[in-house]
């Protein structure tokens, strides 16, 4: 990687050029990044704690935490030390690093959404079976296999991208080191790198997408034929924040990888990558499992156990 690239460092933006704005934006950020460790945090420890979670559901909501608590942390503090200290640059490895380890948490987060839609799926629609197709070999051997095809994945896309040369500038047009800004800077040709880019979005996001959709689409389905309304109400509330959250993942990551390089603009850039880096680890918390009375219930008891007794 090191001999295809000619310059020694990257130089990453800052939130803000004002010092007032940028000091704003840190505080905001840095707030967001911790309501996501903690949320995430609560996850794990009463998803571990309490016996009575240990479903396949509460299996991967502890997954998606952990995960995210690793997928935001590799932007969020960097970026915000770097607008406070004004410090921009980035080693070449280190933003290999980033671009590997940004790349990585994505496609494993994607993966995670979509097996939780079909555990929701299964429950829904196929509860007879639900202990059948759910079981704890099952969700072990579908984690490592997303943890795999993410790692195969992440490497494919950081070696081929690092193998490029960067001559024309060093100036990474975001807040964190990401494919589109480096191909912008490369100066041979990114024609391979935007055709594996397409076909990764095609195979492996659409996939999972529709995936996503046609589960969402059963589930609706099913509820909508419950005989009691307040079942209805409390499926919908559940599934449609889902479908938010996914689509917004899906849909401003799509749209940042794969726009015209002629039309970038790093305000509308750095806007959108916060919502498929920083948005979806703090929504889902609160999406997922604080919305969910089984996790207050075990969240005041794990309070109760470790605080007042």
């Amino acid at each position: 990687m090191a001999n295809s690239t000619l310059v020694p460092e990257f130089l990453l933006e800052v939130f803000a050029e004002t010092w007032e704005l940028r000091i704003l934006l840190t505080v905001l950020f840095l707030l967001v990044y911790m309501g996501s460790l903690l949320g995430n945090l609560i996850i794990i420890i009463v998803t571990t704690v309490d016996q009575t979670l240990n479903t396949p559901m509460y299996f991967f909501l502890r997954n998606l935490s952990i995960l995210d608590m690793g997928y935001v942390s590799v932007t969020v503090p960097n970026a915000c030390i770097n607008s406070l200290t004004d410090h921009r640059s980035i080693s070449v490895t280190g933003c290999a690093a980033q671009v590997f380890l940004v790349f990585f948490s994505a496609c494993v987060e994607m993966q995670f959404l979509t097996i939780m839609a079909q555990d929701r799926y299964v429950a829904i629609c196929k509860p007879l079976l639900y202990a059948m197709i759910m079981n704890h070999q099952f969700c072990v051997q579908m984690t490592l296999a997303s943890l795999l095809t993410s790692l195969i994945l992440a490497t494919v896309h950081t070696s081929k991208t690092f193998q490029m040369s960067f001559c024309y500038s060093n100036v990474v047009s975001q807040f964190f080191c990401d494919i589109p800004s480096l191909l912008r800077l490369s100066c041979t040709d990114t024609f391979n790198n935007k055709l594996l880019l397409l076909l990764t979005a095609i195979g492996f996001s659409g996939s999972c997408f529709t995936f996503i959709a046609i589960s969402y689409i059963h589930i609706l389905s099913t509820v909508l034929k419950l005989p009691v309304k307040g079942e209805r109400g409390k499926a919908f509330s559940t599934c449609f924040p889902h479908i938010i959250v996914v689509s917004v993942f899906v849909s401003s990551a799509a749209y940042v990888y794969f726009k015209p390089s002629a039309i970038s603009e790093i305000v509308e850039d750095m806007t959108l990558s916060v919502f498929y880096t920083i948005v979806p680890p703090f929504l889902n918390p609160i999406i997922y499992s604080l919305r969910n009375k089984q996790i207050k219930k075990a969240v005041k008891k794990v309070i109760f156990r470790f605080f007042i007794v």
